[in-house]
């Protein structure tokens, strides 16, 4: 009879080989011309994701156990951002390694599963955790892959498609609000299953009453934005997001086209009035929630708010294929909602040891947190207590906004 122990290590081994598999599904539709080539320094090419998160697994799982690496020179390449892991190529120049191949790549992934698959019965529990780890990095990754192909096609004139179209939502009844008491609510992650550092220790906050919207702002919704001249009043916006609308020019969400058109990854499409809006910043977030008389939530309220919620539900990643917000009203999928909390630690917060322990707390100044999950978040690697977190200008990810106001 298996043990629990076991039976864990059967079913990580299990979540490990699938995610690694989903990832080259993903990317299965690109050339190595597309793969190599990257659309703004925020961005990375879909051929670093694949070795970058190959690059993750032979660092922190096999080279503390002795295993050579496939090739020396691909660690000064696909590091990121690990200091203590070493020197790195420039992040903005990720899009002129035109060398290693996209086969290549592969086989250092065929090459790296293949030894772990083979040492899997002997890897000790720190290796262990650090494969549980690798799993939620990877699935990170999986959706930096989709929105990062999405940003590089919407640059070409030619208005590629990846995958197939989504169908429209059909419009939903009239969303209402749900309001939550307040009182002292526990947050942060309790334990019991993977979580990142940054989502604990668990601690208490006191909410006022408020209320969440039950459903996502539309893309109808924001035309009617648009067209009563939301980005052109300054007494909608902060300071520092009217001085960037300005500077750069925005005047709709990141892949709106003219004509009532919007680039997808099936291509240039005719809006979806009742889509949930996305590529839209935390400034134009802010700047919406003003005009629409409410306001963003902050992280605590997202949360408190989402206690009964099945983080598993609504319109996630389930593979590859159609991928587009379409509505559902779940808490989780369509869109990250973007609030009004900074990405800070929680008290008492610790960075995990080690090199690792850079994946969280060193970008804890100047992003704003989003939760639930998106359209190209795989499903069942969000929870309750994930906090994302990007720089307030940032729209190339599926980020949307769900209202809040006060009681």
């Amino acid at each position: 009879m298996a043990t629990a122990a076991h039976a864990h290590t059967d079913d990580l081994k299990a979540r490990f080989f699938a995610t690694r598999a989903l990832t080259l599904a993903v990317a299965a539709p690109l050339s190595d011309a597309d793969a190599t080539v990257q659309s703004m320094p925020d961005a990375s090419p879909a051929k670093w994701h694949l070795a970058h998160t190959t690059w993750f697994l032979e660092t922190f799982v096999l080279s503390p156990l002795g295993v050579p690496p496939f090739d020396p020179a691909f660690g000064y390449l696909f590091n990121s951002y690990y200091e203590a892991a070493g020197p790195r190529h420039p992040r903005g120049s990720r899009g002129l390694l035109t060398r290693p191949s996209l086969d290549r790549v592969r086989a250092w992934r065929q090459h790296v599963d293949a030894v772990l698959d083979w040492r899997w019965s002997r890897l000790d529990a720190p290796a262990l955790a650090m494969i549980e780890l690798g799993i939620a990095h990877e699935q990170q990754h999986q959706e930096l892959l989709l929105t990062d192909i999405l940003h590089l096609f919407a640059a070409n004139p030619l208005s590629p498609a990846v995958y197939d179209a989504v169908p429209p939502p059909a419009a939903q009844p009239q969303a209402g609000w749900t309001a939550h008491p307040g009182g002292i609510v526990r947050i942060g992650h309790e334990g019991g299953g993977f979580a990142f550092d940054c989502e604990g220790p668990t601690h208490d906050v006191l909410l006022a009453p408020f209320a969440l919207a039950d459903a996502l702002v539309t893309t109808a919704d924001w035309e009617a934005f648009v067209a009563d001249g939301g980005y052109d009043d300054p007494r909608l916006w902060l300071s520092d997001g009217w001085a960037w609308r300005q500077r750069e020019g925005i005047a709709a969400p990141l892949h709106w086209r003219g004509d009532g058109r919007e680039f997808t990854l099936a291509g240039e499409v005719e809006r979806r009035a009742h889509a949930p809006i996305a590529h839209v910043s935390f400034f134009e977030a802010d700047a919406f929630a003003a005009w629409a008389g409410a306001r963003l939530p902050t992280e605590v309220e997202w949360e408190a708010a989402a206690a009964s919620a099945d983080p598993a539900a609504g319109n996630q990643l389930d593979g590859p294929g159609a991928i587009a917000p379409c509505g559902d009203r779940s808490l989780f999928g369509d869109v990250w909602a973007w609030t009004a909390s900074a990405f800070l630690p929680y008290p008492r917060f610790r960075p995990a040891e080690g090199a690792v322990g850079e994946y969280n707390g060193k970008f804890m100044s100047g992003q704003m947190v989003l939760r639930g999950a998106s359209c190209a978040t795989p499903r069942g690697s969000s929870r309750r207590t994930t906090r994302n977190f990007f720089p307030p200008t940032a729209r190339w990810q599926f980020s949307g906004v769900r209202l809040a106001k006060d009681l």
